[in-house]
């Protein structure tokens, strides 16, 4: 308990601060999603896989990682807390625009594709130096988020945009499931999801987001995407540490 209020005390003078801006480059950085949860007994190393991530030095600038728990492992002996309905069909809206219909945990998403060669990478896999644009959030305070795309070149302008708040460093204790009698840690957790639409204001698309006062855990970074709708490959991404671990 002192921890987290810790962390949230940490989270409120920060945010109370001057306005906390991320910016992606130019050229586009990768979204990598991860579907798991808390139930699925394979999922531990791909949970771990992801972990690892948060000691590279080009996190946030080569590459966003986000981590969404599914519900339909719930009804099998353990409720997982992070989980939510709406990421489930994250996962299956993704599946039927692969055309497979097909969800499984653990499962990767890279740039809107399904990606199984995690477990013999050690990173992201390089994006192109495309040039996209440049994605940028600025929080205004802990529940506002302003956002603006320039898209470069003759880029297709995007529809929407997509700001996750995340939890890193948090543990479960298992009781009971496939999991049970295990402690989990977790990274990049998706605690809330806003997504919004994007809206032309001279050669530059923008959007408010609002994020949620409170959470199920200590918020420690932001991610954010844009991109031409659900199930759609993300045009940028951007994203950062609120609270640095």
């Amino acid at each position: 308990m002192k921890t987290t209020l810790l962390a949230f005390a940490a989270l409120a003078s920060v945010v109370h601060a001057d306005p906390i801006t991320f910016r992606s480059s130019r050229e586009h950085t990768p979204l990598l999603e991860l579907f798991t949860s808390e139930g699925c007994s394979s999922c531990p190393p791909a949970d771990a896989w992801v972990a690892r991530l948060r000691q590279r030095g080009d996190l946030w600038k080569a590459f966003v990682p986000v981590v969404f728990h599914v519900d339909y492992w719930n009804g099998l002996g353990w409720p997982d807390r992070f989980s939510s309905r709406d990421y489930s069909q994250r996962q299956r809206t993704y599946a039927a625009a692969w055309g497979t219909g097909t969800i499984y945990t653990p499962g990767f998403v890279l740039d809107g594709a399904e990606w199984r060669a995690w477990s013999r990478a050690s990173s992201v896999p390089a994006a192109s130096s495309q040039a996209v644009g440049v994605l940028e959030v600025k929080l205004r305070d802990r529940r506002t988020a302003d956002v603006s795309f320039s898209p470069a070149g003759n880029a297709a302008p995007p529809a929407q945009v997509e700001v996750a708040l995340l939890a890193t460093a948090v543990e479960t204790k298992v009781g009971a499931g496939e999991n049970g009698g295990k402690t989990l840690r977790h990274e990049f957790v998706v605690l809330h999801l806003q997504t919004e639409p994007l809206t032309q204001d001279g050669g530059v698309w923008r959007a408010t987001a609002s994020l949620p006062e409170k959470t199920k855990a200590p918020a420690t970074a932001l991610a954010a995407w844009v991109g031409s709708g659900a199930g759609q490959p993300p045009m940028q991404a951007t994203g950062g540490w609120l609270v640095a671990p």
